[in-house]
């Protein structure tokens, strides 16, 4: 199976981390991972917040149910979409999503864990005020990121009979 086919399909949500450091070369590609993602007339849309201080770390995880994945991972980026770069808020939607992915399968390739945190959400305003963003900047995710405590975490899928549809709706991928 190709590699990326591969990291595609090994790619699991990881929410245990090791407190080993993930090295500054490992972040950069990661990042720029992201910043690769397609964007509707290439404006990427997206703006990155690394976060690595326990202290902001902690902050970050008062705002968010999964507060312990926040407080022990060694690493959070913070990915933003820049209303200030927008001209389509679907297509600018759908490119951070495609960023947020793209630095998901990075890490995997790396042999990091990751997993892509919404819930947090909830509290986007005060994840604002802690990393001090001006309002035209709009929290999509937070992505925990680190060497993964347990490997090999199991998950399923659909079937693609159940997800695909041939020419119609309800015309059976055969």
């Amino acid at each position: 199976m190709p590699g990326t086919i591969y990291t595609i399909l090994s790619r699991r949500s990881i929410r245990e981390f090791t407190q080993t450091k993930v090295p500054r070369e490992d972040i950069t590609t990661i990042l720029n991972a992201g910043r690769w993602a397609p964007s509707g007339l290439n404006n990427q849309p997206w703006k990155f917040i690394v976060v690595q201080h326990k202290e902001t770390m902690e902050k970050m995880a008062e705002c968010t149910h999964y507060s312990k994945i926040v407080s022990n991972a060694p690493l959070l980026i913070a990915v933003y979409l820049d209303q200030n770069t927008m001209y389509n808020r679907t297509k600018d939607l759908q490119a951070v999503g495609a960023a947020i992915q793209n630095m998901l399968l990075a890490s995997c390739e790396l042999g990091l864990g990751a997993v892509w945190l919404g819930e947090i959400l909830n509290n986007k305003e005060k994840v604002n005020l802690i990393l001090s963003c001006p309002a035209s900047m709009e929290l999509m995710a937070v992505l925990a990121i680190g060497h993964p405590k347990i490997e090999n975490t199991r998950a399923s899928r659909k079937d693609i009979q159940d997800i695909c549809y041939e020419e119609k709706y309800a015309e059976e991928w055969k």
